[in-house]
């Protein structure tokens, strides 16, 4: 009797846990109302926001056209009281929940300024203040509430204050976008109906993110191309606060694989934070190194006057000329140095025989184009 006892008490504990089991499954089925969930993010550069929401219609679930109903009314302006209080929330008042049902979030991937103020990076409630001509946003730490029947102002993160813009585009469903977007800001929108609320998101320290992501992908395998360096050395050229970076990836660049290449890259690097002797002497050893070619220093030579440095992109070109008598690119160097000078006979002479010598194609094309504008005594360069 025991034994047939003990065999039924653990069948009843097996039946409770699974069915403690099966109340914890949930069957895909469709959403309960109208307002369905949506998610945008929009980048600025390596930094990220995402918003999701639950958009309502301007159509009622029963079909009623609330055009014109909805700011002040639907959607009540200023902290409104919560309808439900007591019963549901610990709020007496609340703002909108910038959507429907459960709480509109917005998550940020890196510190930014919203209107011009820090805001950490991290998720936040997205709640909204309306008021006729001036809305409040405000960001709230509590992000997990069902939307703002509990929320508390202790727990804004920031509140901003923005215009409203009326517009002839209606919106249809409550829709969240992003416009105005450049590398280091972009505004975020609110449209519903007739109205939309606008927001400024702006990251003021990008180049400083760039820096730190570079610096720690170079200690990990990206360090292992010679090609990474070359590019983190000229994207740190080119902001003074990181020029003592440029040069030391430069030479990381140069140590991991010496050649025309990476030794000329150091040059360019020394000449766009102003060094420019240095910037010589290194392209003089770029130029001796075995593997320069004649195509390789005429490209340096025309990357010199890219960066406005006639004169020495000229004696770059004539140390091509002695160092490869006799091939087509130096007679078209030579031909440059000449054009600058005003010299354009000898641009001429120097011009056809690298006419002569090139092969057909792209080059001889662009040869033709340039003889032409020899003889109409124009000069070639930039």
């Amino acid at each position: 009797m025991r034994t047939k006892m003990l065999c039924c008490t653990l069948a009843a504990l097996c039946l409770v846990a699974a069915t403690g089991d099966l109340e914890a499954q949930r069957l895909t089925a469709p959403p309960g109302g109208a307002n369905q969930k949506a998610v945008v993010t929009q980048y600025m550069g390596l930094v990220s926001v995402t918003i999701e929401y639950n958009a309502p219609d301007v159509t009622s679930p029963a079909g009623d056209d609330r055009t014109g109903q909805i700011w002040g009314q639907l959607v009540p302006w200023g902290i409104a009281p919560n309808p439900f209080y007591p019963g549901f929330g610990s709020a007496e008042t609340m703002p909108w929940r910038a959507g429907s049902n459960e709480n509109t979030t917005i998550t940020f991937s890196h510190d930014v300024e919203i209107e011009g103020q820090p805001l950490a990076a991290g998720t936040y409630a997205l709640f909204m203040a309306p008021g006729e001509s001036e809305w409040e946003i405000l960001f709230n730490r509590n992000s997990s509430a069902w939307g703002s029947f509990f929320y508390d102002p202790d727990l804004d993160a920031l509140k901003v204050e923005v215009e409203p813009e009326p517009t002839d585009f209606f919106r249809e469903w409550l829709t969240y976008e992003f416009d105005d977007r450049q590398l280091d800001t972009t505004r975020v929108v609110l449209h519903w109906e007739n109205l939309r609320v606008p927001f400024r998101i702006s990251v003021p320290n990008i180049d400083e993110l760039y820096h730190q992501a570079m610096t720690a992908e170079l200690t990990g395998a990206v360090g292992f191309n010679f090609q990474n360096w070359i590019q983190a050395s000229q994207w740190a050229a080119q902001h003074e606060a990181y020029h003592e970076d440029a040069l030391t990836w430069a030479d990381a660049a140069i140590a991991a694989n010496a050649s025309f290449q990476t030794i000329s890259n150091k040059a360019q690097v020394l000449n766009q934070i102003g060094r420019s002797e240095e910037a010589m002497a290194a392209l003089d050893q770029a130029i001796d190194h075995p593997t320069a070619t004649t195509i390789l220093i005429h490209m340096a030579a025309r990357g010199l006057q890219q960066q406005g440095d006639m004169e020495s992109a000229n004696v770059v070109f004539r140390r091509n000329y002695e160092k490869h008598p006799g091939e087509w690119p130096v007679d078209f160097g030579m031909a440059r140095v000449y054009s600058e000078e005003g010299d354009f006979e000898k641009a001429l002479e120097h011009a056809r025989i690298a006419m002569e010598r090139a092969p057909a194609g792209p080059q001889k094309q662009n040869l033709e184009a340039q003889i032409e504008r020899l003889e109409k005594g124009e000069n070639i360069n930039p």
